[in-house]
Formats: C-alpha cells, sequence, structure tokens
C-alpha cells in the first residue's frame, strides 16, 4: 500500500506565495512521475503540473513563470512552489504519484489541501 499525503495548503493574499508538499510511503521501488491538480467548485479538476524522474516538466498555460514543480528522489517527496498567487488560484490541490514495483506502474493520489487566496 501506498501513502500520499500533501501539505503546506493555506489562506495566502494576492501575489503571495505558498509551498505545496507532496510525501509518498509505503511499498514500492521508486516514484515514477508526480502531478499537481486542482479542483475549485463548480469547476472541472484541472492537471496544473507534472514531472518525471528523469526531470520532464509540464505546466498549464495559466501556472507558467509562476508555479514551479520539484522533486526530491531520496525523499520521496515532490513540491509545488507558487509565486505570485491569484484569486483564480484558489482550489483544492491535489498530488498523484507515479510508483513502481518491478515492472508496474501505479498511481495513488491524496486528499488534497486547500489553497485559498483572497485578500
Amino acid at each position: 500500500q501506498v501513502q500520499v499525503v500533501e501539505s503546506g495548503g493555506g489562506l495566502v493574499q494576492p501575489g503571495g506565495s505558498l509551498t505545496l508538499s507532496c510525501a509518498a510511503s509505503g511499498s514500492f521501488d521508486a516514484i515514477s512521475n508526480m502531478a499537481w491538480h486542482r479542483q475549485a467548485p463548480g469547476n472541472q479538476r484541472e492537471l496544473v503540473a507534472s514531472i518525471t524522474r528523469s526531470g520532464d516538466l509540464h505546466y498549464v498555460g495559466s501556472v507558467k513563470g509562476r508555479f514551479t514543480i520539484s522533486m526530491d528522489n531520496a525523499k520521496n517527496t515532490g513540491y509545488l512552489q507558487m509565486n505570485s498567487l491569484k484569486p483564480e488560484d484558489t482550489a483544492l490541490y491535489y498530488c498523484e504519484v507515479g510508483v513502481k514495483r518491478g515492472i508496474l506502474n501505479s498511481y495513488y493520489r491524496g486528499q488534497g489541501t486547500q489553497v485559498t487566496v483572497s485578500s
């Protein structure tokens, strides 16, 4: 079993910054990739950013230049550094982790951490 726990959310003023963390633990060989998604009430889930173990990055257009995704393979932990936050970034942010066990890949998601951008 694999556990995924996000942390670091909160209330921040427009223009502020937050860093989200995503820690994976349990029985697996390695993390193959990690992605951050977000969903605001009434909106569809949106892929915000993703990273592979080899370092390939992807960002949705609305966060390019403001958000940075990274991963510490040794700690099985990923991060989403969010700068210049806007009210439209308000959402439940959750992490999805791909892990390898032998030749198999499996995906696990955490419960999420709330980010609210408001003055």
